[in-house]
């Protein structure tokens, strides 16, 4: 199977790759813009075989995306390139429209001019499978969990954009006809990640003895999912998912966000034992604007329809991203040296003071 990956280099989706040329031996054309998050060297342990490529493009850029799939003439799209981080989204939200709603219509048509103009061996299996988040779906209460048919409610400029992705995708198939699904994921963690998410941020933190930072009081809850899980899905729903339809992706391990960090600080009084208690680094900062309480999937479609289930549970894949970040320092080391140090993103600056000339001007 010939499969063009948009976003390959990022954290999602080198696992996709990984798995698709690893394990699958599928042919994989990966287009990704190598922005700030996306690394190469995630990809090391596929990037000489021969079933595997790599192109340097941007998905806005029509010419570059059109002429890849006139020459990979792909069986299959897999959506993964977004901005995703919702703290910068707060702080620079016009990128994740680009990208993430731009970026999505661009692609859209390419593949659908490419389907419409496919020989009949390939147009016949023809998927393109959009990657999304369950971000989309706003915040839950005490109770409840996210199903396909609840209603979008983003609270975010990232959750927005993504939503907008969405609804466009659904447009594509329900207007034109173009073969689309759509999946939506909890939150991932897992090897390979870029250090400004929060499982990464606190377990390098932590190794570096600094602050670890938990917003608010560290009660919003998020659903767990192990990227390796996450992969094995996706190309679950790309082989045997129902045209036209949505599956929740979820890990069934919802932990409060202070909850994650004091179990890394636990694995991490195990695996460096050196000085005071690791707990003892955390912080309480101020709240992320807009932060939604709780995030839960209900992935029981998936199961039930598809076969799939999670492997790892919250601690067996805990622990393993922990001694992945602590025996993989020449990945991660760069990145925090020269790309990002840990510094907090997502504050609103407070609205400048009105001047003296300003307030005396209607006396």
């Amino acid at each position: 199977m010939r499969v063009l990956v948009t976003g390959g280099a990022g954290f999602i989706g080198s696992a996709v790759c990984r798995h698709l040329v690893g394990e699958l031996g599928a042919e994989v054309l990966n287009i990704d813009k190598l922005t700030y998050a996306a690394n190469l060297n995630s990809l090391a342990d596929i990037s000489r075989q021969p079933n595997y490529r790599g192109q340097v493009a941007d998905i806005c850029d029509d010419a570059i995306i059109s002429d890849a799939f006139g020459s990979f003439q792909p069986e299959a799209v897999i959506h993964l390139a977004a901005e995703s981080h919702v703290d910068r989204s707060i702080n620079g939200s016009a990128a994740f429209i680009e990208t993430n709603i731009v970026g999505t219509y661009r692609l859209l048509e390419a593949s659908l001019r490419y389907w419409r103009g496919a020989p009949r061996a390939i147009k016949d299996g023809f998927r393109f499978l959009h990657v999304s988040t369950d971000e989309v779906f706003g915040s839950l209460g005490a109770d409840g969990m996210f199903c396909e048919t609840t209603p979008y409610d983003p609270s975010s400029p990232y959750s927005a954009s993504k939503a907008a992705s969405d609804h466009l995708v659904l447009a594509w198939h329900r207007t034109y006809g173009l073969p689309t699904l759509i999946s939506n994921c909890s939150n991932n963690y897992g090897p390979y990640q870029f250090p400004e998410k929060l499982v990464p941020l606190v377990i390098l933190n932590a190794l570096e003895r600094r602050p670890l930072p938990v917003y608010g009081t560290g009660a919003n809850v998020r659903d767990w999912l192990h990227v390796e899980d996450h992969a094995r899905a996706l190309l679950l729903i790309l082989a045997k998912g129902d045209i036209g339809d949505t599956y929740n992706v979820g890990g069934r391990n919802e932990q409060t966000n202070l909850a994650v960090v004091e179990q890394i600080c636990a694995l991490m009084d195990r695996f460096r034992p050196d000085g005071d208690p690791h707990h003892k680094l955390i912080t309480f900062v101020t709240d992320r604007p807009g932060h939604d309480l709780r995030y839960a999937i209900d992935a029981t479609k998936i199961e039930t329809r598809l076969g799939w289930r999670a492997q790892e549970s919250f601690a067996t894949g805990l622990e393993k991203t922990v001694c992945w970040y602590l025996d993989n320092p020449a990945w991660w080391q760069p990145l925090r040296q020269s790309v990002y140090s840990g510094e907090r993103l997502g504050l609103i600056a407070p609205a400048p003071a009105a001047t003296a000339v300003a307030a005396g001007a209607r006396s």
